[in-house]
């Protein structure tokens, strides 16, 4: 192996930090990826949800192309017109009444800045979150995260967080005070495995937080911008937060985080209190801007809702074919197969069968494709993964008891 080639280059200089795989991917088109021999690949995992509207999309590329030629950079201390086009374009999809905007440069920062806004409107320090959660590495985000091997090496983390069971009504009565700040939920858990809200768990956080006078934040940094067949997931639960974190998927893979409010809450913040020297980049919001004209242009989300409920019911079929399967879930194009059996071998016998998908824990397979994915890639996902459980099954000892 050459000492230029990426993976010599990468494995001696960048932090190691990240489980690789065995994939070196240099461009792509649409829903598919190509490896530096030209192998083609399904991306189901879509730069991690980032993906929105495919690889390369054309309208994509011409933002990029246009405002790169024009200007790059230009701090919040200045007006900019790609700036206003994005977040007029933003608010006009947004949740009503939250049309306030702090543009920052990842999904985590949107959640620092929702944690702040709360702490501030409300003169309160309680954040309560969700067991299962997951919000982001920074030090705040990071509170809030549930998982304890992203927590126990960092702590201690800051005071004042705590965390309820998913779905778990009592919980929530008994937590829910005038002694919180806010409750920050994912509508789905994304890392957490693909779980799916309760209709009546997400509208009681609603009712708990308005009566106590706390806030309700959602984070849509996986789900939103219609990764789940609607344009943020709240819809799917006739919930309007006091606060939304958005990020990933914005600006069709370039660095962004985006936390919306109304005018009041975000007016808690004073000048300077809370800043990013990168936020509102130029260049970042022509991209958002274009990426919203391709969601709508596109009828990308309603592709989501369709494709996704076929993708789903291929991935029901394997549940009802193979018992090494647990559970098919997801909305749209969020979706998740919970084995019987640990997927790590499964990711790379998936990517010999030319689909590369993400996990959300050591059972589940997790699926984010681009919302441009159509029924003939699902039915190549599908072949290969029914090929893949019936492999997992054969392998099993006869009379094993499947966990």
């Amino acid at each position: 192996m050459s000492l230029n080639d990426p993976v010599s280059v990468e494995d001696a200089h960048l932090a190691r930090v990240y489980s690789k795989k065995p994939l070196t991917i240099v461009r792509g088109t649409g829903c598919l990826v190509y490896d530096a021999g030209g192998r083609e690949f399904v991306d189901c995992a879509g730069g991690y949800g980032t993906c929105i509207v495919g690889h390369a999309h054309p309208r994509v590329v011409e933002a990029i192309t246009r405002q790169a030629s024009k200007l790059t950079s230009c701090h919040g201390s200045v007006y900019n017109d790609a700036r206003a086009d994005f977040v007029k374009k933003l608010t006009s999809i947004a949740p009503s009444e939250l049309d306030r905007a702090f543009l920052a440069n990842s999904g985590a920062e949107a959640v620092e800045a929702a944690i702040k806004i709360a702490r501030k409107s409300t003169g309160r320090r309680q954040i309560i979150a969700v067991k299962g959660g997951y919000h982001g590495k920074t030090h705040g985000a990071l509170s809030a995260t549930w998982d304890p091997k992203y927590r126990k090496s960092f702590e201690p983390l800051l005071p004042g967080f705590s965390h309820i069971p998913f779905n778990d009504t009592e919980a929530a009565k008994s937590a829910v005070t005038t002694e919180a700040a806010a409750v920050l939920v994912e509508p789905i858990q994304g890392e957490g495995g693909v779980r799916i809200s309760s209709l009546d768990w997400l509208a009681l956080l609603r009712d708990l937080t308005r009566d106590t006078g706390s806030l309700l934040i959602l984070d849509e940094i996986q789900t939103g911008f219609g990764r789940t067949g609607k344009m943020f997931a709240g819809e799917h639960f006739h919930v309007r937060p006091d606060i939304l974190c958005l990020g990933k998927g914005i600006a069709s893979g370039l660095p962004i985080g985006v936390t919306l409010a109304g005018d009041g809450l975000m007016g808690s913040l004073g000048k300077g209190e809370h800043t990013s020297t990168f936020g509102g980049n130029p260049l970042v919001s022509a991209v958002g801007a274009a990426t919203i004209d391709a969601l709508l242009e596109d009828h990308l989300v309603e592709n989501a809702a369709n494709v996704g409920r076929y993708f789903q019911q291929g991935l029901a079929k394997l549940q009802r074919e193979h018992s090494v399967i647990r559970e098919a879930r997801g909305l749209g194009l969020m979706l998740a197969l919970e084995n019987r059996f640990d997927v790590y071998n499964l990711l790379q016998k998936g990517l010999d069968g030319g689909v590369l998908m993400l996990d959300a824990g050591r059972n589940v397979l997790r699926f984010l494709p681009p919302l441009c994915l159509d029924r003939s890639l699902v039915d190549r996902v599908v072949t290969m993964l029914d090929r893949l459980m019936e492999l997992e099954q054969a392998a099993r000892v006869p009379g094993q008891t499947i966990a």
